[in-house]
Parts: C-alpha cells; structure tokens; sequence
C-alpha cells in the first residue's frame, strides 16, 4: 500500500506540474488540461472524503458539490463534453477523437474511486493518462501508437480490475454501501451523496416518500422481496441453508427498503453483498451492469460508449481475460459456492429513451461481436461451474420513481398492491389455462387492428399427463408480480411473425419492432427507430440479438395480470413499466435462452404437483453434446399488449381449437374473473 501511496503523490504532482507546461501543441492541449483539473479536482475529493468533510456540508451544499462534479456529463452539456465522442472528434480529429473520449470516461471512474478510497484504481488510472500526456509532448503521436499504449495498460491491469469485480461481487466484508445503508439516518437526505453517485429528484424523491412511510408498510414492501426470493428456493427444491450470501441489486433512493430487507436475509442466515455498476470499461457489458447505481447524468453518453472496448479487444486479450476470470473464481472458490444468487429491485418510469446514432463512437467490429459472443459464453459456464445454476435461485420486483409524472405516490402505492396481489386466485385461475395448454401441440396468436402478429408456438407433449405439465404456474416468488403462465417452446414448427407498436427493452424503446421465426429461431428484424434500415438492423442486432446471429424463442408465456394492465391505461404509463411487469400484461415472447438456464435438469413442479416437463429446447438440450452452443447467455421479454391482441387459441393434434382470449378478453370458462379490471376502471 505504501507503494501505490507514494506512485498516486508522484502522479498528481506530475498533473499539477502539466499546469504549468506548454509542451503539447493544439488543438490536444485543451483536452489535457481541462482532464488534468478533473484529476485534480479528483485529488481533493478523494482528501475531502478521507477526512469526512462531505458529512459535515449542508444539504445544498451537496447538490452543488454533486451538479459540479458530474455537470459535464449531464443533460444538454454532454453535446458539448470531451465524453462525447462525436464532439470529441470534431475538436480532436479521427482516431484521435474516439481515443481520448473513451480515456476521459475512463477517468471519470475517480468519482466513484475516490469515495471508496480504492487509491490503486485512482493511481493506474492517473498514470494512463500521464502516459498518454508524455505521448503528445513534443510532436502529435500516431494513433496506433496510442491505442498500443491503451491496449498495454488494459492487458497489464485486468489482473487486477477483474478480480476484484469478482471479490466485490461474492464477499460481503466489502461493506461500503452496507454502511451507508444501515449506519445513516435515512430521514436526512444527505446520506445519498455519500455513495458517489448521480443524485437527482429520483433519489430524492423515493428517499422523501419512503422516508414518510411506517416502519411496518417498509418491512411488508421488504418482505415481499424477501419472502419471494426464499420462496423460489422452495418451489425449486434448493436448500437455502447451504448459502451464507446473497447479492442486493437496487437504485439510490431505496435505502429504508434495502435496510429492512438486510435484516429480513439475516433471519435467514444470508448476509448481503451489494456492489456498484462497473466503472472499468474492461469490466462493463454491453447489454447492461448488474449493481447498483443511481439515474444516468446522460442516456446517450451510456448507450455511446457501450462498445468502448472496441478500442482494445482482440482474441489475445479475450483469451487473457478468460484466464484471469477463471484464476479469480478459484481464488474466491468458496465465497462462490456459498453464495445463492440476486435479489433484484428494480425501477421504472424514466422517460422512454430512443437513442441517436453517434457514427463516431467506437463499435464491435465482426470479430469483436465474434469475440464477446465467446467470451460471454465462456463466462457463462465458469459461473455455473463456481455457483451452479441448480444451486441457487432470484427474486426480482419493480417499484416507480418520481419521473413517471405527477401522480407519483399514488402510483406507488398501486404498484405496491399489484405486487402483493392474492396469488391462491391466480393459481387457481392459471391452473385452468394450463390444463387447456397442456390439451394442444401447439398454440395460435393473432395480432388486432395494425399488430401484424401471426405466431405458431410448437409445444413439447407431456407423456404421462396425470403426473406431467408443459407450463409453469408463476405466481408470485422469484418473478414479482404475480401473472402468467409459461413454457419453454419446442422450436422445430414454431413459426410467424412477431410484431409490438412499442416496446421497451433493456432501458431502449423500440417503434414497430417485428421479428421473424421460423423454426424457432429469428430469421429476420426490424423497426421503426431510425429512418435509415441498416441502423433499425444494427441497433437490434445488438440490444436484442446481443450481436449473435439468431437467437432462439426461449419462452412462451400468456400474462394475466389484468389488475396491472389497467392500472398502466388509467396513469398513461404503459410505455415506461419494466418488463417485469409488462409481462404479465398479455402474451410474451422471449428470445434467448429458457427461463430454466443451466438448471433443466432440477425438477420442477407446479402447486397441484405435477412436473414440468418442457424445461429445455433443441439448444439447450446441446448442452449434453457441446455446451458452448447450448446458452446465448441472454433473455429478452416482448409483450403483445392486450389491446394488440385479436385472440390465443390452443391447437390440438386434430386440428381443433380452445379459445383461451378473444377480442383481447379472455373466454375459457374458469378465467372470466381475469376480465373484471377491464370493466371496473
């Protein structure tokens, strides 16, 4: 430690001297400088935070502090920031431009550094920077050159990024965010500032709204979350009492929930690890971070720099991550097998975000997308090594933030009821879809009015239909709210078109999304988000496909949580649920892998005790033979809204049909119940 102590003082004293240095010409001089006041601005954040001066400031004193240090990222003023690469370009030049946008969001990680006083991330980085600075001193260095210099630095350090993303992911005694949690006063808006991040009227909205809830309404919220998560080790067989760990997933603001829900996994003899979002781009995935975090200073400065790491990536380095993940999980074997899985809360109501196409920002070129599909893979089957999928499980739930719109706590407050709806009548009233379900060998949908949806979803045939179901009963553990019922399709025949008029998938919305299946796999995309076609292509191919050539249909499922449904038509806010909830609005379709992921061989059984048998696919079935191509280590959920929808109707083997939903209505006898929220509000 004493090294790196004396290595970060050599660095900013170095960044202090650039102030005083003319040795690198225009337009390039500009960057440095304005970078070199960031680190050193950095520097005495970090000194501030060491002697506690932030707990002492005033509230507006930390907003202040808060907007000035992520002022240039956020809102209207990314346009005009170094972080953005198109600007970046036009002031820096090609090549040039993309390099040192991606090296400032890089040292943009000292925010969060600084707080957590991890000085080694704070002094590697530091050091990039001044390696790059010595570059351009004297004459401009050519752009190979500097990306070799970046290329080095990534490759040397990922022996440390890596593991330690690991370690902040399984052990608990890393406990920043746990102190904050459990040892502020939650009623004084001022603990939120201590994590480092982004705080908005989100945060301090949910904060303030929660802060005026009982004690006993913040422990019920948290006992769903808990209870589910337990819950969904029960209904899979799992014994829970193996595991000593589990990972809380959440955004700043829920801090009263997350407290009471620590204690609740204490009862049940789990500690709780809870880690930030990613700030390494050697770390970061394309198609999201798991952690916590807080709102975005800017949507599109996230969705620009995604594929950062197309600046560096090569089969070398793929290779070299690989190795150093697998020495990772073996060093931290045993926090690994202890550990049962996420409990995820997760949020909504953001204004739905289109992205626009920055043409200068760094992208996966074939084989990079080559490269993550493996490496991605690859990673999957490590983690089920260390934590195997049949040994652990998940919740997940969805709460609103402020900016769903003015009407805020009330709908909180029906969220909260739709999580906690009586799930003895859903059960009862599934049951009915499934026997009808289990009656066909496939399944018809139809679209209504302009939804141009025609699908046929082949369904695996239960053999002993006494004993055995092809759908599972979801009510209300793993996956919050309850409402629906779902199968894992068999694909050979599944065939059609898929199509939603909107739709909003990993934080993107999409207009007019329509894939094409045959066989069960997608053979063709597209949507209405740009008015250019190999734009429409290339942004589904990677926040859909996850740039893999095809994925297959990993689920069929009909929601039928109407309570739900209407409560998005009476407050407007259908475009801005999660899918999570989404869902359980009307039909979906999800293209990936099966909801049972590396766990289709533990039985699973529904309530009245029958198995269910379609828990894998013909891909999924490789596994047997080949693993690598078995998982797409992707999951992706497309909801057909039930007023898109014409009608769902099971085929049986002799070509007749059950109605299971007409006119957006359900009709089999036994589910009318389902219909009441269409007519009381």
């Amino acid at each position: 430690m004493e090294e790196i102590k004396e290595r970060y003082e050599l660095a900013m004293e170095r960044i202090r001297a650039m102030k005083q240095e003319k040795t690198v010409s225009a337009p390039f001089y500009a960057y440095f400088e304005k970078m070199a006041d960031f680190l050193l601005e950095m520097d005495a954040y970090r000194a501030d935070v060491e002697a506690g001066k932030p707990e002492r400031m005033s509230l507006a004193e930390l907003q202040e502090q808060n907007r000035r240090l992520y002022g240039d990222v956020a809102g209207g003023a990314y346009k005009e920031s170094y972080a953005n690469p198109a600007k970046a370009v036009a002031e820096l030049g090609g090549g040039y431009g993309q390099i040192l946008s991606f090296v400032y969001t890089e040292l943009r990680g000292m925010l969060i550094w600084a707080v957590e006083g991890r000085l080694t991330d704070m002094t590697v980085t530091a050091e990039l920077f001044i390696e790059l600075y010595n570059a351009f001193e004297e004459e401009t260095p050519s752009v190979e050159s500097l990306k070799e210099i970046i290329y080095w630095h990534m490759s040397d350090y990922c022996d440390i990024f890596i593991p330690d993303r690991i370690r902040e992911q399984l052990d608990p005694s890393l406990d920043f965010a746990e102190k904050i949690i459990c040892g502020s006063d939650l009623s004084d808006p001022r603990y939120l500032y201590r994590f480092g991040e982004y705080i908005t009227e989100n945060e301090l909205g949910v904060s303030h709204f929660l802060a005026g809830l009982s004690q006993s309404e913040i422990d019920a919220m948290a006992s769903t979350f808990t209870e589910g998560y337990r819950m969904g080790f029960v209904a899979a067989g799992i014994d829970l009492s193996k595991k000593k760990t589990v990972n809380i997933r959440y955004s700043l603001g829920f801090e009263r929930v997350v407290k009471a829900a620590i204690s609740q996994f204490e009862k049940m003899g789990l500690r709780s690890v809870i880690y930030r979002e990613a700030s390494h781009s050697i770390n970061r995935r394309p198609q999201g971070n798991p952690g916590y975090g807080s709102t975005k200073p800017s949507r599109q400065y996230e969705f620009d720099h995604k594929e950062d790491m197309a600046l560096y990536l090569d089969k070398k380095l793929n290779e070299r991550r690989l190795s150093v993940l697998h020495s990772a999980y073996e060093e931290y074997q045993e926090l690994a097998a202890v550990h049962a899985g996420p409990a995820v809360m997760e949020i909504f109501g953001e204004h739905p975000f289109m992205p626009e196409t920055c043409q200068t920002a760094l992208h996966f070129d074939e084989k990079q997308q080559a490269l993550m599909v493996s490496y991605n893979s690859e990673t999957g089957q490590m983690v089920n090594h260390y934590i195997p999928g049949d040994e652990r499980s998940f919740t997940i739930i969805a709460w609103p933030i402020p900016e769903i719109g003015g009407n805020y706590e009330e709908i909180f407050r029906e969220i909260v009821k739709i999580n906690n709806l009586d799930y003895h009548l859903y059960q009862g009233i599934q049951q009915k879809l499934i026997d009808a379900l289990d009656e066909g060998e496939a399944v018809y949908i139809k679209g209504a009015g302009e939804n141009r949806t025609e699908m046929y979803v082949q369904l695996w045939q239960p053999a002993d239909r006494e004993k055995e179901t092809i759908f599972e009963n979801c009510v209300a553990d793993v996956n919050i709210p309850v409402g629906e019922v779902f199968t894992s399709p068999k694909l050979q025949g599944t065939h059609g078109t898929l199509h939603v008029s909107q739709v909003y998938l990993n934080e993107f919305r999409y207009a007019d999304l329509e894939l094409t299946f045959e066989d069960g796999k997608i053979t063709a995309y597209t949507c209405r988000n740009f008015a250019d076609e190999a734009e429409n292509k290339q942004f589904i191919r990677a926040n859909v496909l996850f740039n893999h050539e095809t994925l297959p249909l990993g689920e069929f499922a009909i929601g039928t949580n109407t309570t739900a449904y209407m409560v998005a038509k009476q407050y407007d806010i259908g475009a801005k649920l999660p899918i999570l909830i989404a869902e359980k609005m009307g039909p979906h379709f999800a293209v990936g892998d099966t909801c049972y992921s590396w766990a289709e061989d533990n039985p699973v059984y529904n309530p009245d005790g029958k198995e269910i048998i379609a828990r894998d696919n013909e891909c999924s079935l490789l596994r047997k033979t080949d693993v690598s191509q078995a998982y797409f280590n992707c999951h992706t959920d497309i909801t057909i809204p039930y007023d898109e929808l014409d009608r769902i109707e099971v085929v049986r083997p002799d070509g007749s049909r059950i109605p299971l939903i007409a006119g957006g209505r359900f009709v089999l006898p036994g589910t009318e119940e389902l219909n009441r929220p269409f007519d009381e509000r």
